[in-house]
C-alpha cells in the first residue's frame, strides 16, 4: 500500500507536522528524506530495509559514498543530499555554541561535539579551543586512529592551544563501539593533558566522550 493511501495521522510527514519530528521512528524520519520507495516497497518499507542493512541510523549516515550508493534505492544525489542535511546541522550547532557568547550549556556544547564526532567509524580525538571568556574560538581534530584507540600527543595539543592563544579547552573523543564509558586510558591521557596544560597556564575544563546517542563528561564524574 502506498504511504498516500495510509490514514493521515500515521503519513510520516502529516505525523510530523501534526506532533513534532520527535515522534517520529528513524525510519518515518528516514523515509521522509528518502521521499520515495521502489517498486513494490513505500518509502517507510525502504527505510526500514536501509536500516536493517546498515545496522541502525549513526551507521548509514556516517556510511562513505561508495557503501551507501550500493543500498537499493540510493544514490549519489541522495548521498549529496544527506552530506548537506548533516554540514547544516553541525553549522547549526556551531552558530548556537557561538551566538551564546561564553559556554553556559553543557547540552549544547555536548550537542555539537557529538554532531562532529559520533559518526565516525574510527577514533577521533578533538579539541574545543576557548578564551578567556570560554568562548569558542576553534573547533579542530587533531588525531584519528583505529577502532582501538587513536595516539594523543600532549605536545601536540598544547602546540594548537597556543597558537590559537586559548585560555582553556574542552577535549573530545568517540567511541566507535556506541558505548560512552570512558576507559582506564582516556583518564590517563586526560590527567596527562590537564597537567601539560597547566604549564602554559591553560584550564582544562572537560573531556568528553562521545558514544552512540550519549556523551559522558569526565569532569561531571569528577575527574578533572
Amino acid at each position: 500500500m502506498a504511504i498516500t493511501d495510509w490514514p493521515a495521522d500515521e503519513r510520516p510527514r502529516e505525523k510530523l507536522l501534526q506532533r513534532g519530528a520527535g515522534s517520529l521512528s528513524d525510519a518515518e524520519l528516514l523515509a521522509i528524506f528518502l521521499r520515495t520507495g521502489v517498486r513494490g516497497k513505500s518509502a517507510v518499507d525502504l527505510a526500514r530495509d536501509l536500516l536493517t542493512q546498515h545496522k541502525g541510523l549513526g551507521n548509514l549516515l556516517a556510511a562513505d559514498q561508495p557503501s551507501f550508493c550500493q543500498s537499493h534505492g540510493l544514490g549519489s544525489a541522495k548521498y549529496a543530499q544527506l552530506q548537506a542535511v548533516l554540514e547544516m546541522s553541525r553549522r547549526h550547532l556551531r552558530e548556537n555554541l557561538d551566538r551564546g557568547g561564553a559556554i553556559t550549556s553543557p547540552r549544547q556544547t555536548r550537542d555539537y561535539l557529538q554532531s562532529r564526532l559520533c559518526h565516525y567509524p574510527h577514533e577521533v580525538f578533538a579539541c574545543l579551543f576557548l578564551d578567556n571568556r570560554h568562548r569558542v574560538i576553534e573547533y579542530e581534530e587533531l588525531f584519528r586512529g583505529t577502532l582501538d584507540g587513536a595516539s594523543v600527543h600532549p605536545r601536540e595539543v598544547v602546540k594548537r592551544a597556543l597558537y590559537y592563544n586559548a585560555a582553556a579547552l574542552i577535549l573530545a573523543h568517540n567511541h566507535p563501539s556506541g558505548v560512552a564509558e570512558p576507559s582506564q586510558a582516556d583518564r590517563a591521557i586526560t590527567a596527562q593533558l590537564k597537567s601539560a596544560l597547566a604549564l602554559v597556564e591553560i584550564r582544562l575544563l572537560d573531556h568528553m566522550i562521545v558514544g552512540n546517542g550519549e556523551v559522558t563528561s569526565l569532569a561531571e564524574q569528577g575527574e578533572i
